[in-house]
């Protein structure tokens, strides 16, 4: 049995169905009851309803695991209490195996919510498992949150300029990779960055979109400002913390190495185009 913690997030439905897919046996810890469905549809065999402050229902879930697949929701003010919380279920129930769901270039101080995920490595360096750490970069469907503007203005809008060069991945090959780690041998002691692309620049997205859409697309740059002013309804921490990713990226883009992730699979991994083809399809 292999745990899944935050699983309802798009990276936990698409690491259940990617080990679904090997025919592993998955539990789901899950915030709220209405969410069960929709994991067993994708392959979840159980599911322990609770959230990452409930010490009972870790202790439910960790129980008879023999691995522990730990995403914290994104950009948590509570990642390293979120952590402490599923090491010490994972250690009292005798869990030998975990796999961490990090972020590329976690070390970079000036990025807040990466920063804390630098802390949490370091914490399960010293916890005594079976670990191993994989570092994704930016998911390629983080575009599709622009994609209002793309197809009804033709403009990819970015709070950064459009010469910022970032390195992508597409989720799914994420979570196959997340899946081959916990079920086949040898990646113990393993931290995996999981990069797809070369860096790029938003202005090359762009027209990497307007290839597939068939029509002109222009990259636009916001102010963090103005993106701030956008997402009043998100928390403070998490509006500061990613303001400050944004302005890091303006700075200095993010730039990975698709070499593992290639070695992983055992192919190239999905470029943008394929991506964005398949995301257009479903779109339309």
């Amino acid at each position: 049995m292999i745990l899944i913690t935050g699983a309802a997030g798009k990276t936990g439905r698409a690491v259940i169905a990617a080990l679904a897919a090997r025919g592993a046996r998955i539990r789901a810890l899950v915030r709220r009851g209405e969410q069960v469905a929709a994991l067993e549809a994708l392959g979840a065999a159980e599911a322990v309803i609770g959230g990452f402050e409930d010490a009972g229902a870790l202790a439910r879930a960790a129980a008879g695991t023999r691995a522990v697949y730990h995403i914290c929701p994104n950009v948590s003010r509570h990642e390293l209490v979120f952590a402490a919380a599923v090491i010490a279920a994972a250690q009292a129930h005798g869990v030998e195996r975990f796999v961490y769901h990090s972020v590329l270039h976690p070390q970079i101080e000036a990025m807040p919510h990466h920063w804390q995920k630098m802390r949490v490595e370091e914490m399960l360096f010293a916890a005594g498992f079976a670990l191993t750490v994989l570092q994704p970069a930016a998911y390629m469907q983080n575009i599709l949150g622009a994609w209002r503007g793309i197809s009804g203005e033709g403009v990819f809008r970015v709070p950064y300029p459009v010469e910022t060069r970032l390195s992508l991945v597409d989720l799914d090959d994420v979570a196959e990779a997340a899946a081959v780690v916990l079920t086949t041998d040898g990646h113990a002691g393993a931290t995996y960055e999981l990069v797809g692309t070369p860096a790029l620049s938003q202005t090359e997205v762009a027209a990497a979109i307007g290839a597939v859409l068939g029509r002109d697309v222009e990259a636009e740059a916001e102010t963090v400002e103005a993106w701030e002013a956008r997402a009043a309804s998100l928390g403070d921490y998490e509006r500061t913390a990613l303001a400050a990713m944004f302005r890091y990226y303006a700075r200095h883009g993010l730039a990975g190495n698709s070499n593992t992730l290639r070695w992983l699979l055992g192919r190239a991994p999905n470029d943008l185009g394929k991506f964005l083809i398949r995301a257009a399809r479903f779109s339309g």
